[in-house]
């Protein structure tokens, strides 16, 4: 293993065996580290803290103590949706706002945005058999009044030379 690729080049590496071993019928789905890359990238790019990963709600917290929630997808040739992964409670109070992330098969950024929990109500679908809701990340999303294009942020975040600080984790936030 090359211990001096960038963080960059490890992910298209690893986005390439993926994509390999699906060919070969070595793994059956698109199970990834996305999420957690997401979070990495989202504590970067906006100075958050984020959560333990048993904290219900919300992933991290900024400095004004706005809770983010942050989702993510990786596109690939196999599978085009966009859809989120579940929200619960959004009846409630669990989050400020959702960082929606889209990632190419090779794991870069694509697309962001940062979506106010209102706007998140309106676009989300509920489904009772998993009891929580989710959000399709389309590009009419964007449109939306109060939702920001944030991808350069985060594709500044993951490039190895950005001046971004370090990430904190904390197993109590709030």
């Amino acid at each position: 293993m090359d211990t001096t690729a960038t963080t960059a080049e490890l992910l298209a590496s690893y986005g390439a065996i993926l994509a390999t071993l699906r060919e070969r019928g070595v793994i059956r789905t698109e199970n990834s580290p996305v999420g957690d890359l997401a979070e990495w990238l989202a504590a970067r790019a906006f100075g958050l803290t984020l959560a333990a990963n048993s904290g219900s709600g919300y992933d991290g917290v900024d400095a004004e103590g706005i809770r983010y929630q942050i989702k993510s997808r990786r596109i690939t040739r196999w599978s085009s949706s966009r859809q989120l992964g579940t929200m619960r409670g959004l009846d409630g109070d669990p989050f400020d706002m959702l960082l929606g992330v889209l990632f190419d098969e090779q794991c870069a950024v694509t697309r962001a945005a940062l979506i106010p929990i209102a706007i998140v109500r309106t676009l989300a679908r509920r489904s009772d058999y998993v009891n929580g809701s989710s959000l399709m990340l389309r590009d009419q999303v964007w449109l939306q009044p109060g939702v920001a294009d944030v991808t350069d942020r985060l594709q500044a975040a993951a490039e190895p030379d950005s001046t971004f600080g370090p990430v904190l984790v904390t197993a109590t936030v709030r």
